[in-house]
């Protein structure tokens, strides 16, 4: 039996002749008038069409309290998602189709037990009831952690009727890495909770990346290739984010077709769950990508190496141009269509980070990019990453930039930024890539969020038309999650410290001296840090490959301390004195877990230095001492992290081998789960490319196997060195490293310990906020 949240595809023959008559007749026939159609190709939505529960109640066109629009649209799937949200106090909820609006709007009203939300689709009514736990009952539904606990039976009434619309018309989610970082063996379940996180915080269009790679495999079996090669090109679930963006191909495979028919299965239900709520799935469009070899078997076809991406083999590039590009762009959207239905909304980057043009006219292959897309979908908004030099003025002048939206992941990062300037007035979303590799170190730029989107969208001839949340993994920072998607809501500009002081009540259920005062501190500290240079905040040295001179784990990671240590440290010690009777919330448990974490990890870079001048002095005393109290809190940082569901290795391994068929197939996609996280690819790669510890995060069960023995066996080197008299032996950490990529051992994939106890032990053990830099 599938596992819940997967229903597996019957192989088919090439193209669309064998699908289903039921679904080849709702493909050609299309919705209904005022239907949200499904997605073509994807399984009858069983779980809300047929829904005989008692629901909430939804009001038709011209019922009591309607404005009478002549359009409506089908709230079941907003039902169907305030249920999961709010499973005791959903039928407290009115829901009311309204749109009348041109923009993306809600209205919120009522009296206690009996909240009335209208919205101009299913997605705005989830976010008009966000508005009203977080501005009216107090409460919040973060990513991660909720303070639910603290709603009253009956819900507290409306003071008097509000009413928001959206700033911008696109509030676009998830960077290219997400599904890799994040989780790509994710299970239905978890990826309806995402949607349903992101709909109630505003957004509207989200990039569909689960089962990719199933429309190439289909699609290029009518080019020359068999299936076996395409196999093998295709690489592993972690991996496959960066063959799409065309920087590798074939590590962590092969995969089998089982796994990529259960996984395109998977991302047609993401896609129609997104579409059932009113909000796009943004689907990966064609620009050329093809395996080795293509021209010899494709007579016409013409292709650019495009060399080497941090030590792997980039696929080639087929030119947009040649005549073979536009017959395989449409079997590639054909497939697509097949299974994950049409979007308006299409993700490409071509020459990602560093790709190569050769003789390629790029203005012209941008120019057929975008043809054989309209030809497939027309009209359909070409979404591109705004990072490096892309997209270049050369690639601009080649398409209709008014079906063009820029997603820019620099927003945030640099000073003196002219959008429009360097970009010809094509449409941009702001952006901000606040996490890279899925770390755990907390804050974000939000300052610089707050001083810039409010000028930038309202100054002469602004080409500024949405915000795109674009951290490289989602589930980390729920304050930069909250605050960030509530810029494209609030009429006027945010104030920061308002801000957060509203938050931390909510985030508790209810305002609380000790809480505001923590986030006081986390505010001013790490959710202050300025733009320049970074958009993330530095990682931890815990996490890093040893050396006395360590400055960050992650090559391309800031190599300092971005804001104060001591705020944190300060955060800590206010988050162990909140009322006892707000400490039972999932939103304070994470909280009060990331914190004693990240105060560890800041203390990692003050015992480092010391340790070194131990060594240096040849202090043998000293520095046994003091490597002994940094192996005694990483094991302090293994017990924290391990109380809390959101910082377990073990979740995500025993997520990869659940996709397995047997043995050997769950041992190949732990490997290519675990390795993401450590040596990232092949020896090449993970030292030549510097790709080694990028996707470093402290959680508990990589920091006891891998993190915590790496230090002891190198604090185990200078110690013998000490005593020697000699140089320290070196240590092939590849070699380690990629022995622990190959293991299956078994982890915990459920928290366990007290996490007051154990935080409050990590605050005992670190020096006090005045001693603190």
């Amino acid at each position: 039996m599938p596992r819940s949240g997967r229903r597996p595809i019957t192989p088919r023959p090439l193209a669309l002749a064998a699908l289903p008559a039921a679904l080849l007749a709702l493909i050609c026939a299309g919705p209904a008038p005022g239907a949200t159609a499904p997605g073509a190709g994807s399984p009858p939505r069983t779980d809300v069409t047929t829904d005989t529960r008692p629901a909430v109640r939804a009001l038709a066109p011209g019922g009591p309290g309607s404005p009478g629009r002549a359009r409506t649209f089908d709230v079941a799937p907003a039902r169907a998602a305030l249920e999961r949200l709010l499973p005791r106090h959903w039928r407290q909820f009115t829901l009311v189709p309204d749109t009348g609006a041109g923009a993306d709007t809600f209205a919120v009203s009522g009296t206690a037990g009996a909240i009335t939300v209208r919205g101009s689709t299913g997605a705005t009514l989830l976010t008009g009831v966000g508005w009203y736990l977080q501005h009216v009952a107090g409460v919040d539904i973060g990513w991660p952690g909720d303070s639910l606990g603290m709603l009253p039976a009956r819900l507290p009434a409306v003071p008097a009727p509000v009413s928001r619309s959206a700033q911008v018309p696109h509030r676009y989610a998830l960077n290219d890495t997400d599904d890799g970082y994040s989780g790509p063996y994710r299970t239905f379940e978890e990826h309806q909770r995402q949607i349903d996180l992101l709909a109630l915080h505003g957004i509207n269009e989200v990039f569909v990346q689960v089962g990719a790679e199933y429309p190439y495999y289909r699609a290029l079996q009518g080019f020359g290739y068999s299936a076996e090669e395409l196999r093998q090109w295709i690489p592993g679930p972690g991996h496959q984010s960066w063959w799409l963006l065309q920087n590798l191909s074939g590590f962590g495979g092969p995969v089998t077709e089982r796994l990529m028919r259960e996984r395109a299965e998977l991302g047609g239900r993401i896609a129609e769950q997104l579409r059932g709520l009113g909000m796009t799935a943004v689907l990966p469009g064609y620009f050329g990508t093809v395996p080795p070899g293509f021209a010899a078997r494709n007579p016409g076809a013409a292709t650019v190496a495009q060399g080497d991406w941090a030590g792997f083999d980039r696929p080639d590039w087929l030119d947009p141009a040649s005549p073979v590009f536009g017959k395989l762009a449409a079997a590639y959207y054909a497939e697509q269509r097949a299974v994950f239905g049409d979007s308006t909304m299409y993700r490409m980057s071509p020459l990602h980070e560093g790709g190569k043009t050769g003789s390629v006219d790029v203005g012209a292959a941008a120019g057929a990019i975008q043809g054989a897309l309209h030809a497939a979908h027309p009209g359909a908004l070409w979404a591109v990453l705004g990072w490096q030099d892309d997209p270049t003025a050369e690639l601009l002048a080649g398409v209709d930039t008014s079906r063009l939206l820029i997603l820019d992941g620099l927003s945030d990062r640099y000073n003196r930024l002219d959008r429009e300037t360097r970009w010809g007035g094509a449409p941009y979303a702001m952006g901000t890539i606040y996490n890279f590799g899925g770390h755990t170190t907390v804050g974000a730029n939000s300052s610089v969020w707050i001083e810039r989107f409010g000028p930038w969208r309202d100054k002469a001839n602004s080409a500024l038309a949405g915000i795109a949340y674009l951290p490289e993994a989602t589930g980390t920072n729920p304050a930069a999650f909250d605050l960030f998607t509530d810029l494209a809501w609030e009429r006027g500009p945010i104030d920061q410290r308002t801000w957060f002081a509203g938050f931390a009540a909510r985030r508790y259920g209810r305002p609380d001296a000790a809480a505001a005062a923590a986030w006081e501190e986390l505010r001013k500290g790490p959710y202050s840090t300025s733009s320049g240079l970074w958009s993330e905040s530095q990682d931890s040295l815990f996490t890093a490959r040893p050396s006395l001179t360590a400055a960050g784990a992650a090559y391309w990671s800031p190599k300092s301390m971005r804001y104060p240590s001591g705020s944190v440290r300060r955060a800590l010690d206010h988050l162990l004195k909140v009322d006892p009777a707000l400490r039972g919330s999932s939103a304070y448990r994470f909280d009060l877990v990331d914190t004693a974490r990240q105060a560890l990890a800041n203390h990692s870079r003050v015992l480092l230095p010391k340790i070194k001048a131990a060594y240096e002095a040849r202090d043998l005393t000293r520095f046994r001492a003091l490597t002994a109290e940094w192996q005694d809190g990483m094991r302090k940082l293994d017990a924290v992290t391990g109380s809390d569901p959101s910082f377990l290795l073990g979740s995500r391994l025993s997520g990869a081998r659940s996709w397995g068929a047997d043995r050997a197939e769950q041992d190949r996609y732990e490997y290519d789960a675990r390795s993401l996280l450590s040596v990232w690819g092949r020896r090449s790669t993970s030292e030549g490319g510097f790709l080694h510890d990028y996707a470093n995060r402290e959680w508990s069960g990589l920091i006891s196997e891998l993190y915590a023995p790496r230090w002891a066996r190198y604090f185990a080197s200078l110690d013998e060195a000490l005593v020697r008299g000699a140089a320290p032996r070196d240590i092939d950490w590849h070699a380690l490293e990629a022995e622990w990529a190959e293991r299956t051992t078994r982890h915990p994939n459920r928290p366990s310990g007290d996490p007051y106890r154990l935080a409050a032990e990590v605050a005992a053990a670190l020096p006090s906020a005045a001693a603190t830099r």
